[in-house]
C-alpha cells in the first residue's frame, strides 16, 4: 500500500525516505540458489553496519565469529541445495530478554553480568533449527521496565527508538538485520515497530513458546518478530510456532509457512481508544485519511458512533492502561521482590523501584478487580469479533517522541513514558488476540504504523488482511 504522507510544517521533518522498500529476505534466496550471492556476503554487509553504528546503539553484544561461522555453514547448505527453510542463513537480532546459548542476558541490569548463557530460549531452539543466525541481543531497558537504554531512533537520532523492544526496533528500521526477536506485556513489540517503519507482529496470546524469556508479567508475556517486510515477519513466527510449538496450552499456528493469500475484508472495527485525544493532529488526520481509503475500497467501517457494541468496548478501553499496568506490576513483583531481598533495594534504578511500588501496594482483591476488568474487555472484543474480519486502529500515538531527559521528579513517576504511550497497545496485550504494526503512514516526515488486530486464534486471518493492504489494495 502507497504510504499516507501528513506534513505538519511547524516540526522540522526527520530522515525517514519513504521511498524506501525493503526486500524480503525470503525473495533472496534464489540468488543463494544460483551462486549470485550467499548467506556470508549478505551477513558481512550486516556486520559492517553493526560495526559502524555508534549513534543508534542498536545492539548491546554481537558475536561476529559465531555468526560468520553459521552462514558458512548456511551458505553450503544452499550450495548443495538443501536449506533448512526458506530463511535458512537469515541473521537476526535478539531481544536481551531472551536466553542465546553462548551469549549473555545483562537485560541492562546490575543484577546480571557477561556469563554466557548454557542453553536457547525455545523460540531460539526453533530458529536455529531453521538455519536462522543469532548475530546478537539487542538494547533493553533495565528488566524491560526501568531505566532507559541509550538506544536511539535510526531515522533521527533525537528521538527514541520505542519502548523495551527499541534495540530490536532500532536494528531493523537500520537494516542492520532483516529481523529480529522482541517481546511484548504492555505494547513493547508493536511502539517500537511503529517508530522504526516495521512489521511488527505480536501473534495470539500463546501461539509462541515464551520459555527461556526473562518473565515480567506471565498472563501477558507474548513475543514476536519484527521484520522490514511482512513476508519476513510471518515466516519467522511461523518458524518459531512450528518448530518449538506453543505455550500456554496453545497448539500454535500449524498450516503452511507461506504468507497467507490476501485477504480484503468485509468489515473491519475502527476503535480509538483514550488515545485519540493524546494524540496530534497530523497524526489524527493521516489515520482518518487511511480509514477514507478503506471505505472507497468497499470494507465497511464500524466505530463508536455507528454501532452500540464498539461505543461500549470503547467505553472499557478508556481504562485499559490502567488495568493493564495493574496486571503487571502485581505479577513483576516475582522476581523482583527475590532480586531486592539478596542484593538490596539499590539494585534496581529508582524508576524500576518506582513502578515495582504499584504492585506492592496493590492487595489481592485489587488484583483480582484488575482480572475481571480485563474479562469484561476481551468478552465484548470476542463479540464484536464474530461479526467482522477484524480491528484497526493506530499502533503508538504519534510518531516516536524525541528523547529528552525528563525532570528528575519525572524519572521516578513516568520516565517510561517518554518512548510514547501504551494507550493504543495495551488493550491487545490485554485481550490476548493477534496484532501487527504495518508502516502505512508517515507523519512530520517520519514512519506511523496502523495496528491490526484480530480476536484469540485469528493470527492468519490477521495476516492475510495486512498483505492486502501491503500490496496496495486500498484505493
Amino acid at each position: 500500500m502507497e504510504l499516507i504522507i501528513e506534513k505538519n510544517p511547524n516540526v522540522s521533518p526527520g530522515s525517514y525516505d519513504i521511498s524506501v522498500k525493503r526486500r524480503p529476505y525470503v525473495s533472496q534466496t534464489s540468488d543463494f540458489l544460483d551462486g549470485r550471492c550467499n548467506p556470508r556476503d549478505l551477513l558481512e554487509e550486516q556486520l559492517d553496519r553493526i560495526d559502524g553504528d555508534n549513534e543508534v546503539r542498536a545492539f548491546c553484544f554481537v558475536d561476529a565469529e559465531g555468526a560468520r561461522k553459521l552462514a558458512d555453514e548456511s551458505a553450503k547448505r544452499w550450495a548443495d541445495g538443501k536449506p533448512l527453510s526458506a530463511l535458512d542463513g537469515c541473521a537476526i537480532g535478539i531481544k536481551d530478554t531472551i536466553d542465546v546459548r553462548g551469549m549473555p542476558s545483562k537485560q541492562n541490569s546490575k543484577i546480571f553480568d557477561e556469563t554466557p548463557k548454557l542453553y536457547d530460549a525455545a523460540c531460539i531452539y526453533a530458529l536455529r533449527r531453521a538455519g536462522m543466525i543469532p548475530v546478537g541481543k539487542t538494547w533493553v531497558p533495565e528488566l524491560a521496565m526501568g531505566a532507559l537504554p541509550p538506544t536511539r531512533n535510526p531515522y533521527d537520532l533525537r528521538r527514541t527508538a520505542g519502548a523495551s523492544s527499541s534495540g530490536s526496533g532500532a536494528a531493523v528500521g537500520a537494516s542492520m538485520v532483516a529481523v529480529a526477536i522482541g517481546n511484548q506485556t504492555g505494547g513493547s513489540l508493536i511502539r517500537p515497530s511503529s517508530f522504526n517503519a516495521n512489521y511488527g507482529f505480536k501473534p495470539s496470546y500463546g501461539a509462541l513458546n515464551v520459555a527461556g524469556m526473562h518473565p515480567l508479567a506471565p498472563s501477558q508475556d507474548h513475543i514476536g518478530p519484527m521484520a522490514g517486510t511482512l513476508a519476513d515477519t510471518w515466516t519467522t513466527a511461523w518458524e518459531i510456532s512450528t518448530r518449538a510449538g506453543g505455550h500456554n496450552g496453545n497448539p500454535g499456528f500449524g498450516g503452511r509457512s507461506e504468507l497467507p493469500i490476501p485477504l480484503k475484508p468485509t468489515r473491519l472495527c475502527r476503535l480509538n481508544t483514550s488515545g485519540w485525544k493524546e494524540i496530534d493532529d497530523a497524526s489524527r488526520r493521516a489515520f482518518e485519511r487511511l480509514v477514507d481509503m478503506l471505505k472507497k475500497s468497499g470494507v465497511s467501517v464500524l466505530d463508536e458512533d455507528t454501532d452500540d457494541d464498539v461505543a461500549y468496548l470503547e467505553e472499557l478501553l478508556l481504562e485499559a492502561d490502567s488495568v493493564s499496568n495493574d496486571i503487571i506490576m502485581y505479577e513483576v513483583r516475582w522476581p523482583l521482590v527475590s532480586y531486592i531481598e539478596t542484593h538490596g533495594e539499590d539494585i534496581l534504578s529508582e524508576a524500576a523501584r518506582h513502578r515495582l511500588a504499584r504492585g506492592l501496594e496493590m492487595s489481592p482483591a485489587d488484583y483480582r478487580q484488575a482480572l475481571r476488568q480485563r474479562d469484561q474487555i476481551r468478552k465484548q472484543v470476542e463479540r464484536i469479533a464474530m461479526g467482522i474480519d477484524g480491528f484497526i486502529t493506530l499502533a503508538s500515538s504519534g510518531p516516536a517522541p524525541f528523547f529528552e531527559a525528563p525532570p528528575d521528579a519525572a524519572v521516578e513517576a513516568g520516565h517510561h513514558l517518554i518512548t510514547g504511550s501504551r494507550a493504543y497497545l495495551s488493550p491487545w496485550s490485554m485481550t490476548g488476540g493477534p496484532s501487527l504494526s504495518l508502516p502505512l503512514m508517515s507523519v512530520d516526515g517520519m514512519p506511523l504504523g496502523a495496528q491490526l488486530m484480530g480476536a484469540q486464534g485469528q493470527d492468519r486471518r490477521i495476516v492475510a488482511i495486512a498483505a492486502w493492504l501491503d500490496q496496495g489494495c486500498v484505493a
